[in-house]
């Protein structure tokens, strides 16, 4: 799948998740149920929050439009596009959308 800033893959979802009561649309680019590596596409409104999210393993953030703040284990990290910001091994985390956004969220599982 081809992702660009621009894109039309980018584009579906800032519309989707205008029109979302949550104001979050995704879709997963690669893996899914039963693999170790997940990626997964977000367009985030401004206002949006994924909260309380475990760390299952290692994951990285990749902020493709606008700007989000990571929170973890007291701080906190800023990103705007093409920042790669790593979730630190903790618990949970919390991204909080600050300017309408779209991030590529890349999920490394623990292997049974």
């Amino acid at each position: 799948m081809q992702i660009s800033a621009a894109g039309t893959v980018v584009e579906e979802l800032v519309q989707a998740a205008s029109a979302s009561p949550s104001g979050r649309a995704g879709r997963t680019v690669h893996g899914g149920s039963g693999r170790i590596l997940g990626q997964t596409l977000i367009a985030l409104n401004r206002g949006a929050s994924l909260e309380d999210n475990p760390n299952p393993a290692e994951t990285t953030f990749l902020v493709i439009r606008g700007r989000v703040r990571l929170s973890a284990n007291g701080e906190s990290t800023t990103g705007v596009p093409f920042d790669l910001i790593a979730v630190p091994d903790v618990g949970d985390y919390d991204l909080e959308v600050l300017e309408d956004a779209v991030v590529l969220i890349t999920v490394a599982r623990l292997s049974d």
